[in-house]
């Protein structure tokens, strides 16, 4: 790669790494950070699809409680990296994007590691912004702020740095080692990775009053004549249907329901 590109990747990794914590632009979502790093290495493409599938997973991380979430961030940018590494040392497309899923749930437990040394040096970091407020030094809570913030960015952007330079010749070793039953484990494992995380998606969200919905966009999803946009579309309308029945109900009409006229049409049939 050449400096350029491995600045414009640092780039990016610090910002999704500032963005692990500040979350307004998501750029440590998968679907933002690999397309971004596919973007700026000639890859475009492989990112998205990269970024895609690793999405699907990522969507079912999320902190609850003490129980702290994987890291997004390092996980996208570390496994976008290797994927363009693999992909300019001749590597196949299909074959860079099942490795680089491979290592992303590795890598999104060693973020947790190096997320817990950067929040235990900002330890000091409060009591001197303490200490600012005490004083009345709005100017010295800001820069410190920033200075905190900064500190999440570069911990993503110092190993986005360092795998950079790591020659493409020793991955494509690495990838030329892997026995046949591994790469095909890979490759099961990750058609899996979608599954599983929108598996984990429905867990969350479902109730009965979506489960209608969930099984008519499952039915149209089936329909070969459907675009992505036609179901989007379609999608829209359900979602503004709900809403004007939910409306009524709750005008009136449906005064003594409980507000959801899907969920009191499901509890009149049980």
């Amino acid at each position: 790669m050449s400096v350029f590109t491995i600045i414009l990747i640092v780039i990016v990794a610090f910002l999704a790494g500032m963005e692990g914590v500040l979350d307004q632009w998501q750029f440590h979502q998968p679907l933002v950070a690999c397309t971004l790093i596919g973007l700026v290495s000639g890859h475009f493409e492989a990112g998205i699809i990269l970024g895609g599938t690793l999405q699907m997973m990522a969507l079912g991380w999320a902190n609850v409680g003490a129980a702290v979430a994987p890291d997004a961030a390092l996980a996208s940018v570390a496994s976008a990296i290797l994927m363009v590494i693999a992909m300019n040392g001749g590597a196949d497309q299909g074959e860079a994007i099942t490795t680089a899923i491979a290592v992303a749930v590795p890598l999104s437990v060693a973020g947790l590691f190096l997320t817990m040394i950067v929040r235990t040096l900002a330890i000091p970091v409060v009591h001197i912004m303490d200490g600012a407020a005490a004083r009345g030094d709005f100017m010295a809570i800001d820069v410190w702020s920033i200075i905190a913030i900064c500190m999440q960015g570069v911990r993503i952007a110092i190993p986005a740095a360092a795998l950079c330079f790591i020659p493409s010749d020793a991955v494509m070793s690495v990838l030329n080692m892997m026995p046949a039953w591994l790469n095909e484990g890979m490759t099961i494992g990750g058609g899996m990775v979608a599954a599983v995380g929108y598996a984990m998606v429905i867990n969350m969200m479902a109730t009965n009053e979506v489960w209608p919905f969930f099984a008519l966009g499952f039915c149209l999803a089936a329909i070969s004549q459907l675009t992505l946009i036609a179901l989007g579309v379609i999608g829209i309308s359900f979602a503004l249907i709900y809403l004007g029945l939910k409306d009524v109900a709750k005008s009136g009409a449906g005064a003594a329901g409980s507000g959801d006229p899907l969920g009191d049409i499901l509890d009149d049939y049980e």
